[in-house]
């Protein structure tokens, strides 16, 4: 949220019961529009001291519904124990920007809440000195009390909310907020607000609601995605038992809107489930049904060798540099689909009556589902209310919101309202991808071992020019400004496979290949890895790298002594190694080392992860930082060691955890997770740990086995003795 962009301001209130409100005002304040009294403003204080801060965006795991609130209990100076947190419910004009992806959560309201918790605490001192009548200057507050320094008096919050309710709220330009040093929430651990009633099992999530009448259902989609119903055995399906009604949705041809499809509605989930058993559709597969992983991969291969491939970047004579080099290395490297798995499936409720849509969704970007709601349902956004449910589980899936559209879409038919979930083969096998990626290298080196040329022929998906989601190589990508001779090529392959945004779109594939073949360069130069991309990062090139090296150099320093780098790869054992990797994600610097141990039926064990990173000047939540971290990189070796989405005649092959595999319990090693603090503002940190676990592992593999892994994910008989 920033003030300068939006305009923001506070308005105070009475709440309900004579107590204090709070609202940080959007474009309907910006506007010069009335706030009036509600009960979704920021923060509420009551009579008794109680503190309901209202968080804004939506909670995925990554324990923003309890981060956002510290930044504000902190500068209101509340007692946390008298916190109370809800979810607010879609409403820009009061909150901004909702949403969950991109880590840009603290970057976005770390100024911004701040603010809201000084102007309150600003209006709780005034209402004091108005009470007491003496000077506000003389007021300080100290966990939810307003103490007089001359005479010790004190009052509560709770004691001043009303009469700071008729008070005029400050500018939250001019608020002062707090020295750091002086912090009490911010930099302390707190626990997850949700996390005992996550352990009791209550009901938190979108899978949990129920509204009165409620029916369920299940929507059936063509394998081939982008596939229309060309029949099917509705009255049968309607003869099972729980089976309300059966019906064929046209749909449309946009794979993040309203596809066409088979609603079953019942009044059981597991009969409506069942049902689809007995389902039959004859359907028009259109062209995808033509694709397969194993034709994509024949395409890069020969779109490799395109001499006229679109050039991204190109600095200097690389041709000329290969030919003049002392060593020219050469690799190919892929990376498959990925599916988001996350553990909830999606769902969503949605009831429509008399005009008015009422949604209970896990959405991790609610504006736009609401929209694509509007105008698929041809009724006005107004008309629509969006509840923000706890997700079970986002990394992107749920910045995509086709799932909503079409809960919203079975009740115009049926008349009640309706809990749409998915089984796991449809959460599987209807996603939005993570995209495979071919990449070919070329790298020259001279005598002394510095890279005098970089090439990548990047084989992506898209269309003309155009990329598909998530399967772009930017001009900038590391080593790219620092190497004289550079030259980055792309060639498209056309895909009918929808992809999207995956826990660190983009650098999640890319830091696999780059920092792979660096290694590769490392080695052929008989260079230390640590060492050889310290002196890369401070390699004279055509202009700067697209991030700080000084940082990056610090971060990669730091984990190299945490893991005791010289000695450690000097003496483990035979088939064990470390390996390294850095990458610049998220406005975030991070390096990681990973040990592993492969054994002679190829069989990989990682042993330990060291991770530091470098996120600006405060870590808000500790404990929630370091999960976030821990997760992050757990996620990239679940990734790297066992999941592919593979197609074949355009259809997803896998439906299950058998055969997309998430990390086990005993397969998560031990992690050192360590954060620089620099002198910069804070930025988030729940993607950027996770690119580089997987180069970092398949470095350790090669310095284990000698093998070189070059695509994921690991394939074990590669690596038996």
């Amino acid at each position: 949220m920033s003030l300068s962009r939006r305009g923001l301001i506070l308005t105070a209130g009475a709440a309900a019961g004579g107590g204090l409100m709070l609202s940080f005002g959007g474009r309907a304040f910006a506007e010069g529009k009335p706030a009036g009294a509600s009960l979704s403003a920021f923060v509420r204080i009551a009579p008794d001291g109680i503190v309901t801060i209202a968080s804004k965006n939506p909670e995925i795991g990554q324990g923003i519904k309890t981060m956002l609130p510290m930044l504000i209990a902190e500068e209101l100076d509340a007692d946390w124990k008298d916190v109370r947190i809800e979810n607010a419910p879609l409403d820009p004009d009061k909150f901004g920007s909702q949403f969950a992806g991109g880590s840009l959560a603290t970057p976005l309201n770390w100024d911004g809440l701040r603010r809201v918790g000084a102007g309150g605490r600003a209006m709780l001192i005034a209402a004091a000195a108005q009470t007491w009548g003496v000077l506000a200057g003389e007021r300080a507050t100290t966990a939810g009390v307003v103490v007089h320094g001359p005479s010790g008096r004190k009052l509560r919050y709770g004691a001043l909310a009303a009469t700071a309710a008729t008070l005029k709220a400050p500018d939250l330009k001019t608020v002062v907020l707090k020295d750091p040093k002086t912090f009490r929430i911010i930099g302390k651990s707190v626990r997850g607000v949700d996390s005992p009633r996550v352990v009791r099992g209550e009901p938190l999530f979108g899978i949990d609601v129920v509204v009165p009448g409620m029916l369920y259902a299940v929507f059936v989609k063509c394998p081939v995605f982008g596939g229309k119903v060309r029949s099917a055995n509705l009255d049968e399906v309607k003869q099972r038992p729980g089976v309300k009604t059966a019906f064929v949705v046209e749909g449309g041809s946009d794979l993040e809107g309203l596809l066409g499809g088979v609603a079953i509605v019942g009044d059981n989930w597991w009969r409506v489930n069942q049902a689809r058993d007995a389902l039959k559709v004859e359907w028009d597969e259109g062209p995808t049904a033509t694709q397969s992983s194993a034709g994509f991969a024949e395409q890069a291969g020969a779109l490799s060798k395109d001499k006229t491939a679109k050039r991204i970047q190109s600095d200097g004579d690389t041709d000329k540099a290969l030919a003049g080099a002392a060593h020219v290395v050469e690799a190919a490297y892929a990376y498959p689909f990925l599916a988001h798995a996350t553990l909830e499936p999606q769902n969503c409720t949605a009831h429509v009556q008399d005009g008015k849509v009422t949604i209970w969704a896990p959405t991790q970007n609610p504006k736009p589902g609401r929209a694509l709601v509007a105008k698929t349902l041809g009724v006005p956004e107004s008309a629509i209310a969006v509840n923000i449910t706890r997700c079970g589980g986002g990394f992107g899936r749920r910045l995509t919101q086709d799932y909503m559209v079409e809960a919203a879409w079975i009740p115009k038919t049926v008349g009640a309202p309706v809990k749409l979930l998915w089984n796991r083969a449809d959460d599987i096998q209807h996603d939005f991808y993570r995209p495979a990626g071919f990449h070919y290298f070329t790298g020259g080196l001279d005598a002394s071992g510095k890279v005098v040329a970089f090439r990548d022929h990047f084989v992506t998906f898209g269309k003309g020019d155009a990329d598909v989601p998530s399967a772009s190589l930017t001009r900038v990508e590391f080593p790219a400004g620092v190497i004289e001779n550079l030259d980055y090529q792309r060639s498209a392959i056309p895909l009918g496979v929808p992809t999207g945004y995956l826990r660190a779109p983009g650098s999640n594939a890319l830091a696999f290949v780059f920092q792979g073949f660096l290694d590769e360069l490392a080695h052929a130069a008989d260079r230390d890895p640590v060492q050889f991309r310290l002196d890369l990062m401070t390699q004279a090139g055509p202009r700067k790298a697209s991030f700080d090296t000084g940082r990056m150099g610090a971060v990669l320093r730091e984990v190299a002594a945490r893991s005791d780098w010289d000695r450690r790869r000097k003496t483990l054992p035979a088939r064990t190694g470390v390996g390294v990797a850095f990458y610049f994600s998220h406005a975030g610097y991070f390096a990681e080392v990973v040990q592993a141990i492969v054994s002679k039926a190829g069989a990989v064990k990682v042993e330990q992860i060291w991770m530091v990173g470098d996120v600006g000047s405060q870590i808000i939540n500790p404990t929630g930082a370091e999960a976030q971290v821990t997760g992050a990189m757990l996620d990239g070796l679940g990734v790297a060691l066992g999941q592919a989405i593979t197609i074949d005649k355009g259809r997803v092959q896998q439906s299950n955890f058998d055969d997309f595999k998430l990390l086990r319990i005993n397969d998560a090693p031990p992690v050192d997770a360590y954060f620089l603090k620099t002198d910069h503002p804070p930025t988030g940190l729940g993607e950027p740990a996770l690119p580089p676990l997987a180069p970092a592992l398949c470095n350790a593999i090669f310095a284990a086995t000698g093998v070189r892994l070059r695509s994921l994910p690991i394939d074990r008989k590669l690596l038996a003795a």
